[in-house]
Formats: structure tokens, sequence, C-alpha cells
């Protein structure tokens, strides 16, 4: 594509936007976000931190994103540039970048690369911009991410985005900035902290809820105004980082404040949040979005907090696929879990969806869990096919990734081999009962490697982009050693 093809992609995205932000300032951010826009778009925290910087005082905020065809951009010799001014990013005093999960990593090295801006932070001169990293990675390990960053927000950033900004416009000398955001909690300083990491920052409750701030039809979600009704989870999954023990637990907003906080004009509204049937009002929420004419989505189905009225108000607010997870191949292993998703509330699920005239039921599902065995495997086997006899089911299986901040940290990878033969037995077992669409379980063992990993995980992550980024060059990067605390072997 040529520079012009490029600038008129964006040209075009930004005019079928609604709520796109355009203000001036003397000073501003680009807000990078390290997959392409329609992913991007339908981020909820990327969203809310675009808004929160353009109300912080003196400041504007513009938005980029890791182009969907980094060569094409490459060739094009155009330096990554804003949305909204089109501006090359490396102009900016401050680029930051939201990251949502391991992986993308590699598309902060693209945003970077494309952009001029050297991609080691200990490369960079004071003319270069500030980089800050922030987003969902840090409750967990952002440590593969500390080589290119000079500062990293920890945890919920709304009220620590504008105590950085507030404190960039103070100080301009890079080191007395970075020394003085060091010794604030919150902030992660990878040169003066190394992997030592501080406690997570935590949002004042009056922040809530998240929601979304434009809204445009290029998305994953089409157009979907996004509202967060409730803040992390009141459960202990020990495999998850959004348990109850991170950043507070459960916060709830209420129902009037919810639904006051959607504009008139969104008509398909998706509540977003780690355990939203989980809000004792979930009900009444969902039931004065649909009566208003609007259809609704729920990011996270509980399957046993589904009942008849839930059920049929997701129905009648367009729901023709039910999504929920069990997240373990066996009741036993859900038990040790704490997962505590039973068979008869999977089994409910499925009915209330055939009931209220849904179509399909989508089971989220991990394999290689610690002491699964064949006849976990088989028991997931048989349950599922009982569960297409009631309504078509498909099974969404993600190999087991342990995350750090959680009790099965550290916990080893199962193996490529391994889990690659633990889903053909599943996918066998269903054949001609149900769909299954797996993950690869080589980018899982990627992701494991980044997931455990320190800043050595993040450098060689370097490397393996460098060279084709292939799944051999990951191979070759982390063979020699170095990349973190556990024992990162390729098992393939």
């Amino acid at each position: 594509m040529s520079t012009f093809d490029l600038r008129a992609l964006i040209r075009s995205r930004l005019a079928e936007e609604t709520g796109t932000l355009r203000r001036e300032a003397e000073a501003r951010v680009a807000l990078c976000y390290p997959s392409p826009y329609h992913v991007a778009m339908s981020s909820l925290g990327y969203q809310q931190i675009y808004r929160t910087i353009n109300e912080t005082p003196g400041w504007a905020c513009e938005r980029a994103f890791q182009p969907d065809d980094v060569e094409a951009w490459r060739k094009s010799r155009l330096p990554l540039v804003t949305y909204e001014g089109e501006s090359p990013i490396a102009a900016f005093p401050v680029v930051a970048f939201s990251v949502a999960y391991e992986l993308e990593v590699t598309g902060v090295i693209d945003c970077l690369d494309l952009a001029g801006i050297p991609v080691l932070a200990e490369e960079r001169g004071p003319e270069h911009p500030l980089i800050v990293a922030g987003g969902p990675l840090t409750f967990s390990n952002p440590l593969p991410i500390g080589p290119f960053a000079d500062v990293v927000v920890l945890g919920e950033a709304e009220e620590l985005t504008p105590e950085l900004l507030a404190a960039v416009g103070e100080e301009p000398d890079r080191a007395r900035l970075l020394d003085g955001l060091a010794r604030r909690p919150g902030f992660w300083v990878p040169a003066i902290h190394g992997e030592q990491l501080g406690p997570i920052g935590r949002v004042a409750d009056e922040k809530l809820p998240a929601r979304s701030q434009v809204l445009t039809a290029n998305t994953e979600l089409r157009s979907m105004f996004l509202v967060e009704p409730e803040r992390g989870c009141s459960r202990g999954c020990t495999y998850c980082v959004m348990r109850r023990s991170t950043n507070g637990g459960m916060r709830l907003v209420t129902p009037d404040v919810v639904l006051a906080s959607i504009p008139d004009e969104a008509r398909r509204v998706g509540l977003v949040g780690a355990a939203v049937t989980d809000h004792p009002k979930i009900r009444e929420i969902v039931r004065r979005i649909v009566d208003g004419g609007r259809e609704v989505g729920i990011s996270s189905l509980r399957a046993d907090r589904l009942d008849a009225e839930l059920v049929g108000l997701l129905a009648r607010g367009g729901y023709r696929t039910l999504t929920t997870a069990s997240d373990g191949a066996s009741e036993r292993l859900r038990e040790a879990i704490l997962r505590k998703t039973k068979e008869k509330h999977l089994v409910k699920a499925a009915e209330l969806a055939k009931q209220h005239g849904l179509r399909a039921l989508k089971l989220y599902e991990m394999v290689g869990l610690p002491g699964e065995t064949d006849d976990d495997l088989d028991e997931l086997v048989r349950f599922t096919r009982e569960l297409s006899k009631i309504l078509p089911t498909a099974l969404g299986v993600a190999p087991f990734v342990a995350k750090r901040n959680t009790p099965l940290d550290g916990a080893p990878f199962a193996g490529v081999r391994e889990v690659e033969a633990r889903l053909e037995r599943v996918r066998k077992g269903l054949a001609g009962s149900a769909e299954v669409r797996p993950t690869s379980a080589r980018w899982a063992w990627v992701e494991y490697l980044l997931a455990q990993g320190g800043q050595e995980a993040g450098r060689r992550a370097l490397a393996a982009h460098r060279a084709g980024g292939s799944f051999a060059a990951w191979k070759r990067a982390f063979a020699d050693g170095g990349a973190g605390r556990s024992a990162l072997r390729v098992v393939d």
C-alpha cells in the first residue's frame, strides 16, 4: 500500500466513528495499541484511558495502532502516525502503550520500529519520547515489556495516569523524572527497580464505570457501546489473575449509574467485567437495557448464575449463541482450581438456551492443567456429547498457561506435543458431535515463556521477532537460556 492508501484508510475509519475526541493542548500523548485497530477499539480499558488523558488539564491524546499489515506499512516508508492528527508518534513527548496480554509485546516492538524510535529503552536519549506502558498485563507480569518502557503504570490507571502526566509536566529532566516516579507507588521504572515490582495501583471507586468513548462498526464488536457494571471478581479461581485477591476484589456500580452512562444513540450495549453475572442487580440492568429496545451482550456469563429470567432477557436482547465456560475438563479438576462449575449448571444453561430459542452453546475450556489425566479428558468428551444432544455445542479449547500473581504461578507448561495429543484426543472423541476450536499449543508455549519470564524474556522476544517471528525463531531465541525464573524448556 502507498502512503496515500494508508492515510486514506485512516481517514475512512475516522469518518465512520462517533465520539472521536479532538482537543488542543500544550502537551500531547500518542496512545498506542499493540494490535490492529479493529481489536484496539473493542478494548474498554484503551478507550477509558483515551478519555482520561483528554480530560487531564493541559494534555491531549491521539490514538495509534499496530498496522493491519506491518510489512505493507514498512514498505510505504510512512512513519507510524496517529489517527486524529496524522502526526508521527515520534514527535510526541509521551508515547503510551496499553498492553493486554503477553503476545502483544511484539506489537510494541513493531510500533516503535515503524515510528523510528529505538526499541530498547537503554538506546534512547532525551530527544526521544518518554515510553510508558500499562494495561491488563500489568496485573500479572509486566517484566517482559521492561526493556522497551521507560516507566510502567501498574494495575488500574485512571488515577495514576493524571499523576504521571502532572509529573512529566513539572519535571523536564528525564533522569530526575524517572527517579521521582520510581519513589511513588504504582510506577515501575525498569532502569531503577530492575525486576522488583511494587504494588499495583487502585482506582478510586468514583472513577467507575469505565465506558466507551468512540463507537465504530470497524471493530470486533460492531458499534457496541461498552460499559462496566462491576470491576474485579469475588471468586477464587486459582488460575485467574482477576481473582478476589486482586486489587480490592469485586466492586459494583449501581444500575442507575450504569444506565445513565449509556448514550441515547447506542443501540447495542456490552456489559464488561470479570464477573458481570455475579452483580446482584444484573437482571435489572439487562431488563432496562432490553426494554429500551437495545441489544445487549455480557462478557462473562457464569453458568451457575443463569436462570430463565436472565436467559430470556438475553434472547430478547439479540443473543443467538449462549457462551459460557467450565475451564476444567472434569468436575474433579474444577474443584481443584476452585472453579466450582458443575455439570448440572452447564446442562441447565443448555436447556434454558434451547427453551428461549437460542441456536447454539459455546463452551470455553482449558486443557493441560496440573494433574490432568486421560480420564478427565474422556469425561469432557462424554459430557460435551450429552450437551450437544440438547443444543449444538462448540468447544473453544485453550492450553493452560500459568500466570504470575495467581496460586498456580510457576506451574509447568504441559508441553507442546502433550497438549497437541490432548487436543487431538478431545477432537477425535467429539467427531460428529461437537465442533472443537483449539488455540495453538505452540503459541501457548510462547505465551508461557513470556508469562513466566523476566526482562530477559522481553529481549529474547525482540530477537525472535527480528528473526522473522516464526515458531522456530522463538525456539532459537529461547534455546540459549536466560528466559526467567522458571525452567523454560521447549517440549515439542
